[in-house]
């Protein structure tokens, strides 16, 4: 694929958007490709607790973007689509629209229709805050892969702050590896007994606002939402084979957060914290922390970040999540070389019972198009308690070379 003339699925939408009052037929055809094509390969060097799972799997995945504006700018038409194959997990052989949306702009506010990626958040280790979108989990279990969300938003830009308006029609259903897949929970997780709080189910309209504003060197947002919960329940239950799974279970939650990040000198301090009520007894949760750069190490080009952060959840041991009482120590390396260099490495320590996740995350740009990224994961010391029991033989180490286009 290259630049010019749109081929595959902007072929199919260009008559369906020809000659509409948001696109005019002369622009149908215009517009600007870009995006990637990548193999991956994964790689476990222990025994799986589940004899279905594998010792190593392969993957490709296909990311291509579309891009157009008219209208002296005012108006634009963005398209990202997501594929993925996967040589041994049926339920990482999944494709998505990731976006596809109309924008209107003018002086003061701007519209926005259709299919997008909202992301709310500023800490390292986690996005307690970051709500609008459902996690794609079966692409990776740090959930920063989002699905597209059907949305209607009216930002409404003033002197006192940006004001964002949200309509969020059609549910998306979180993701989860399937019976070959790894890493994932044990026993694991069926989607198909999927349920809802709503009897509208994935009908339930969501609705969701933020304001954001900066003052001096503080950057605050301050976000409501109300509808079916991103993060299900999982409840034990038996699959139509009889094998013990978990089963999601999606209430309606109202959620407030705040979300701050100050920018002093070479000092980056970090805030997100959340109170939510639908979801058993109300809590709260919260993430905080810093980041120090040091500029020019040593006198050369390097940069080297150090990264401390806290994870906090009101229910404690009780939380059916990974991070309720935990400590995250990590450092961001970055030679600013041509090749647009990157290493983070991030260890997250439980302080009551000591498990521990390492995490190391290393990127480089080859020549012009290309990129090799290489991820490892590691979990030691896990209680039988703990959520994260069900990974202790997960521990893996991936590679991907991606082509950009």
């Amino acid at each position: 694929m290259g630049h010019g003339r749109p081929i595959g699925p902007a072929r199919a939408l260009a008559p369906l958007l020809a000659g509409s009052l948001l696109w005019p037929a002369s622009a149908a055809l215009a517009g600007e490709w870009s995006g990637h094509l990548s193999g991956e390969l994964r790689y476990f060097p222990q025994a799986p607790l589940d004899p279905r799972q594998p010792a190593s799997d392969l993957g490709l995945a296909v990311q291509p973007e579309y891009y157009h504006e008219w209208d002296d700018g005012r108006q634009s038409l963005s398209l990202t689509l997501f594929g993925r194959w996967e040589r041994e997990d049926g339920e990482r052989r999944h494709g998505d629209v990731r976006e596809l949306l109309w924008l209107k702009a003018a002086d003061s506010w701007e519209l926005r229709a259709g299919i997008g990626k909202v992301f709310w958040g500023v800490t390292e280790s986690q996005h307690l805050v970051d709500i609008v979108n459902q996690t794609d989990l079966v692409e990776d279990i740090d959930t920063e892969d989002k699905l597209g969300q059907p949305m209607l938003q009216l930002s409404l830009i003033r002197d006192w702050g940006t004001l964002e308006l949200f309509a969020l029609p059609g549910f998306r259903e979180r993701t989860f590896p399937g019976v070959h897949g790894r890493p994932r929970s044990q026993p694991r997780v069926d989607p198909s007994l999927a349920r809802y709080e709503s009897d509208k189910k994935q009908r339930h309209i969501d609705y969701a606002a933020r304001w954001s504003h900066y003052l001096g060197a503080w950057d605050i947002g301050l976000a409501y939402f109300r509808g079916t919960g991103r993060e299900p329940t999982l409840r034990p239950a038996l699959s139509a084979t009889g094998e013990p799974v978990l089963a999601p279970y999606y209430p309606l939650i109202e959620q407030a957060s705040l979300d701050l990040q100050a920018t002093l000198g070479d000092w980056l301090w970090k805030l997100e914290a959340i109170h939510r009520s639908g979801q058993g007894t109300p809590f709260a949760a919260a993430t905080g922390g810093f980041e120090y750069t040091f500029v020019g190490l040593f006198g050369s080009a390097w940069d080297l970040g150090l990264i401390g952060e806290y994870l906090w959840d009101e229910r404690g041991a009780q939380a059916p999540v990974l991070f309720a009482d935990d400590l995250m120590l990590g450092t961001r390396l970055t030679p600013n070389d041509a090749q647009s260099s990157e290493f983070l490495l991030g260890l997250i320590l439980d302080r009551n019972d000591h498990s521990r996740m390492l995490n190391l995350e290393a990127s480089r740009r080859l020549g012009e198009a290309w990129k090799l990224s290489i991820e490892a994961r590691a979990f030691a010391n896990i209680p039988s308690d703990s959520p994260f029991y069900g990974l202790r033989k997960d521990d893996y180490l991936q590679t991907e070379l991606a082509w950009y286009f």
